[in-house]
């Protein structure tokens, strides 16, 4: 294992990574789904880029995780359960759920995506199994929070996911408006979700390397959620005028 020193660094350059993300999609959005324009070269069938940005999530994590020395331990194996529950998901049930293959996905966002969760399993797995304490950790509330935060976010995130899933009917194709849960207050809960869950890991893990997650996810989501909130402003006149876009009531 590197030294911690290094293991630190690398968080802090997420951090880092993650100002420029966020600036960078205040004017640029993200080139795939509906905001795709084309240009970034090859492209692949979403599902496909669904799976390979997310798989280092799964069998990197576990790698890493697995020559640490605090592998065999309760907590460290609690974490690594929390951990695998929503990548499991998205990698290998997300995909295959999606009832619409919708646009493609440029391959070059894949490989992006890919490259940082690479980056991100290593600092997190690390964390928990190499770098971290937690051998008295089941005795701290902070621990406790940040599971039942994360498992508040998991379960907005799958209920709005399946919102989207069922929005249209097999076939159909086009956009329509999500009614239901959250969404009658924001436009991206299963954004709002995910940003919870990864907060909570944050603070179950309370670590710069999970602070590092949870701000890099706010950085790439929260932009993405202001775009999509106005997309739909513009294409449906109807659209609820009380919804905000990531925030209930705020923004």
């Amino acid at each position: 294992m590197l030294d911690p020193s290094w293991h630190h660094a690398a968080a802090l350059a997420v951090i880092a990574t993650g100002v420029f993300t966020a600036a960078t999609l205040v004017w640029m959005p993200a080139p795939y789904g509906r905001h795709g324009t084309g240009g970034w070269g090859p492209q692949i069938p979403p599902r496909w880029g669904w799976i390979l940005m997310e798989c280092p999530s799964v069998f990197a994590f576990l790698a890493f995780y697995l020559q640490g020395k605090h592998a065999g331990e309760m907590l460290p194996l609690l974490l690594l359960f929390v951990w695998q529950a929503h990548y499991i998901h998205r990698t290998l049930i997300f995909p295959f759920r999606l009832r619409n293959q919708g646009k493609p996905m440029p391959l070059s966002i894949a490989a992006m995506g890919m490259a940082f969760n690479l980056v991100n399993s290593w600092l997190n797995a690390t964390q928990i199994s190499e770098y971290g304490d937690y051998s008295t950790w089941q005795m701290d509330p902070r621990l406790w929070i940040g599971l039942a935060v994360f498992a508040l976010g998991f379960g907005i995130n799958l209920h709005a996911d399946t919102v989207l899933i069922h929005l249209r009917k097999p076939g159909e194709t086009g956009y329509k408006i999500p009614h239901g849960g959250l969404y009658r207050w924001i436009t991206c809960p299963n954004y709002f979700g995910e940003i919870l869950e990864w907060t909570g890991w944050a603070i179950a893990t309370w670590s710069v390397a999970g602070l590092s997650f949870a701000l890099y996810t706010t950085a790439n989501l929260a932009p993405r959620a202001h775009t999509h909130h106005h997309w739909y402003h513009s294409k449906f006149p109807d659209y609820p005028k009380e919804r905000k876009a990531l925030l209930p009531g705020l923004w």
